[in-house]
């Protein structure tokens, strides 16, 4: 998804870029934000036929003609999203604005239920601190964890410039991610995220990876998303030491 902020920085230089939303299950779109009726940070209205509402889990669910049958020659795979009254589970979760329009808050799969019993969409969190210019990933962890923490790397172009500004002077990307000084500057913005959320949200601990994450290193799709299972294999040591204090 566009960060909100990213479409107000273009909105503000007179470009307006409006998101849309479809899965390849629905025919492609299903919702589109349009010239005259637009919200940063959401998809938009539902397009003429088509039916959505929100499950108690969280879950959009969509109906209409445009809806697959089904997976051919996969039952199973059908049966689990497929369900009666022509309802397809999209395994996205979302929510309506006052106005109408759906926003989009994460995957299914990917929501973080703490100890506390709390549930937590990681990606709207990582898709904030990615808005800093020096932050290039997060990843936020925290299933069944009693506090949320975070793997952060740098952008290798970027990273130089702002460590010199703040004395570092080692124009070694790794070297810069394990200087005290970067770790003291990036606790300080994640201190200033942190006071958007909730206090369950919140990251109370985390690491900086000395190496970006990349397609070729098997940590991103080739679209670019954080394949969780692999960063949480990876780095299963950091993660566990977060929580052994």
């Amino acid at each position: 998804p566009l960060s909100a902020e990213i479409a107000g920085f273009f909105n503000g230089a007179g470009l307006i870029i409006l998101e849309g939303y479809g899965l390849t299950e629905t025919t492609a779109g299903i919702n589109a934000n349009g010239m005259e009726d637009y919200q940063f940070g959401t998809v938009g209205r539902p397009l003429l036929g088509v039916e959505e509402k929100i499950a108690s889990d969280g879950e959009v669910l969509v109906r209409g003609p445009m809806i697959a049958k089904g997976y051919w020659k996969r039952p199973e795979d059908t049966a689990e999203v497929f369900k009666e009254g022509g309802w397809f589970h999209t395994g996205d979760i979302g929510e309506f604005t006052e106005g109408g329009l759906l926003k989009i808050t994460d995957r299914k799969k990917d929501i973080i239920v703490t100890a506390g019993g709390k549930n937590i969409a990681p990606q709207n969190i990582e898709n904030m601190i990615k808005t800093h210019p020096v932050i290039s990933q997060v990843v936020v962890h925290g299933d069944k964890r009693k506090f949320i923490s975070a793997l952060i790397t740098l952008d290798p172009e970027k990273a130089p410039a702002w460590a010199e500004k703040i004395g570092v002077t080692t124009g070694n990307v790794a070297e810069i991610s394990a200087h005290p000084k970067v770790k003291e500057e990036i606790k300080r913005i994640i201190d200033e995220f942190n006071a958007r959320l909730a206090s369950y949200e919140s990251i109370k601990k985390f690491a900086i990876v000395d190496q970006d994450f990349t397609i070729e290193g098997g940590e991103l799709t080739p679209t670019l998303k954080v394949k969780r299972k692999v960063i949480n294999e990876r780095y299963k040591v950091i993660f566990d030491g977060f929580y052994n204090d």
